[in-house]
């Protein structure tokens, strides 16, 4: 569920054309649901988005972006370069931190 019915429309827009969201470019937002964290996509041929804290259609705040707390999290399980070494399966998902207090 996300703030708005805009919000949520833009973000499952479907496209006929592009598998791929980051290359579509009718598509706008992104969501990374592993971080909470929600983009206006910057289409350059990659994954990158810029992160917004307010939703451009209603105006409501956005959840805080979960990305630093991930990476903390990670350190303290002993994992210093996540991209090279395996993660616990939870942390490739929005599962570590979904049911979890918020900081």
């Amino acid at each position: 569920m996300h703030c708005c019915d805009e919000m949520t429309r833009r973000l499952t827009l479907d496209c006929s054309t592009h598998s791929d969201p980051f290359e579509c470019p009718d598509v706008l937002v992104a969501y990374d649901e592993k971080f909470d964290e929600h983009g206006l996509i910057i289409h350059d041929g990659g994954s990158s988005y810029l992160l917004i804290a307010f939703c451009p259609w209603c105006g409501r705040r956005l959840p805080d972006s979960k990305r630093d707390r991930w990476f903390e999290e990670l350190e303290a399980l002993g994992l210093s370069d996540p991209f090279e070494e395996e993660i616990p399966e939870q942390y490739r998902t929005a599962k570590w931190w979904k049911g979890a207090p918020e900081l």
